[in-house]
């Protein structure tokens, strides 16, 4: 499943989905990144896409050497079943 930046760089789409599930974040620093809302269209709830999309959100903070606030309670979920030291070491608590 291949995933996407917005275009206006405030979330993280399915590539190639005209029902877009989307993780929405805002930059609240030079480096630092407010994960915000994960949403899922009902269709496609219950496949792992909630998932794929924390998983690229966190991917992408630690490629870029962000810092994250958690603020979606799935992201928190997330990373606390996937406690990846590389992940860990980029969220603000």
């Amino acid at each position: 499943m291949d995933f996407m930046l917005c275009a206006d760089n405030v979330c993280f789409h399915i590539a190639g989905s005209h029902d877009r599930a989307v993780l929405l974040y805002e930059y609240v620093g030079k480096k630092t990144v407010d994960l915000q809302h994960t949403e899922v269209p009902d269709a496609f709830r219950g496949r792992g896409i909630a998932k794929h999309l924390a998983k690229a959100a966190m991917d992408f903070v630690v490629e870029e050497d962000l810092k994250a606030h958690l603020t979606c309670w799935y992201i928190q979920k997330y990373v606390k079943e996937n406690p990846h030291p590389q992940y860990l070491e980029h969220i603000i608590h």
